[in-house]
């Protein structure tokens, strides 16, 4: 706690806010005053926090976390505390992680299963490399959501139309949004690198710099909460779901990933001739055959798969190619020492510890597993069928059955998460939507 205590006294702060994620990635926690922050006291929550849903509802099931509704302690990690820079007083916030009473992990705990991963890889003396680019958009505030969503007014004091992908112009629309993201990101310490703007209307992406895949994730989950604040203080939303409007691209979370040696730092997907290593192609391996089974995290919501159709800049299968942008898993070109591949299939409404989990657990069992991948597609992905699941309902199948994976992301945390979405999936089902009513209320 010292470094804790540390950066308290050197900004001053007066309360702080102790969070945690959970499995939709919404921080959850308390608001403390410092001076019980600093007693030591142990923050706790009830372990049923994790399979809430995202309509506040939880799973029928006891069993996931114990008949008595039992709490967890929550430890905060030093490595995480920041400044949150839209507070009035100075406030700061410090992600924790969940144990139980007698200091093992909580194996739900969305950070708990990204450690079990990368743990899984530094005994072999391999280090993830993790580079997120998030997809996300701007919108008008819209206070009725049977109402469809319109993009928001610019400095021009009008919305954008049409697609303006790449247009400085377009961005420029949002300047002062974007410096308060910035400046807010800054404060945070959060490494992001390049902002464009996307396809859809007032869609935009923002690439983070590439490092530690636990670090990366908590950079993502502040980083979805700080473009939340800067746009409602500039009179508009930014919305991270999967597919927000009609006829628009939906928003990806593409992750560029790589292996490097523990000790040497050596890129473990290029050969000392500079060729591709077994690694690479038994990482992609991996990710073909387990990636229908890990889609309830890639794309954990109804919504979600309304993103992933031929045409709309989401891929539909699980081939791969060199620079090819219509298949789920691109390899980019670069130097053979930058050698990586970037996974196009995650929504940005996934939660991204669970996504950089799914991801690097699909490669660490092609790679153990001798997994032997497809020939690289050089033509068009969509030409091809689907491989993927239509539906959440689908994929919820197809990870219930795939025993690999819960080896490796944890059984107690698999089978917490399938209940999860089941209970999100019933909720979703019993609504009736707009569409319904249009076409067969009258006509069937």
């Amino acid at each position: 706690m010292h470094d804790i205590d540390e950066f308290l006294k050197k900004h001053h702060v007066t309360e702080i806010e102790a969070i945690i994620p959970d499995m939709a990635g919404i921080a959850r926690g308390k608001i403390i005053p410092r001076s019980k922050f600093e007693s030591g006291e142990s923050m706790r929550l009830p372990q049923a926090v994790m399979v809430q849903t995202v309509t506040g509802d939880y799973p029928k099931s006891d069993s996931l976390t114990g008949v008595t509704d039992p709490d967890m302690v929550c430890v905060p990690d030093a490595s995480t505390i920041r400044m949150i820079p839209w507070a009035v007083d100075p406030t700061a916030q410090v992600i924790h992680d969940c144990v139980h009473f007698d200091g093992t992990p909580v194996e739900i705990s969305p950070r708990c299963v990204l450690r079990r991963v990368l743990d899984l890889y530094h005994a072999r003396g391999w280090k993830p490399v993790i580079a997120p680019e998030l997809e996300f958009y701007l919108v008008d505030m819209n206070r009725d959501p049977d109402l469809p969503l319109q993009p928001p007014v610019g400095r021009t004091g009008r919305a954008e139309t049409g697609r303006q992908a790449y247009s400085i112009e377009a961005v420029n629309e949002f300047d002062p949004l974007f410096e308060d993201i910035y400046e807010y990101c800054d404060v945070q310490e959060l490494e992001v690198d390049t902002l464009i703007h996307e396809v859809g209307a007032a869609q935009m992406e923002i690439n983070f710099m590439h490092g530690d895949p636990l670090k990366l994730a908590d950079s993502v989950f502040l980083f979805k909460r700080t473009v939340r604040e800067a746009a409602l203080r500039h009179k508009m939303y930014a919305t991270f779901m999967a597919k927000p409007m009609e006829g628009e691209p939906g928003s990806a979370m593409h992750m560029h990933q790589s292996l490097v040696d523990l000790e040497t730092g050596r890129n473990l997907f290029t050969a000392a001739d500079g060729e591709p290593t077994s690694l690479f192609t038994g990482y992609i391996a991996g990710l073909q055959k387990y990636t229908p089974a890990l889609m309830p995290i890639f794309a954990p919501y109804i919504n979600s798969y309304r993103r992933l159709s031929r045409f709309m800049a989401a891929p539909i299968n699980v081939a791969w190619g060199y620079d090819n942008r219509t298949v789920g898993f691109r390899v980019p070109y670069s130097a053979p020492v930058a050698r990586r591949i970037e996974n196009r299939i995650p929504g940005v409404d996934c939660n991204p510890y669970l996504a950089i989990a799914a991801t690097l657990a699909a490669g660490y069992l092609g790679i153990t597993q001798r997994l032997t991948a497809t020939e690289p597609l050089t033509s068009d992905g969509y030409a091809l069928p689907y491989q993927l699941p239509r539906n959440l309902e689908d994929g919820l199948s197809l990870m219930s059955a795939c025993e690999p994976i819960a080896e490796v992301l944890g059984e107690k945390f698999v089978r917490a998460y399938l209940a999860l979405k089941e209970t999100e999936y019933e909720a979703f089902f019993r609504v009736i939507s707009s569409w319904e009513r249009r076409h067969l209320l009258l006509h069937v």
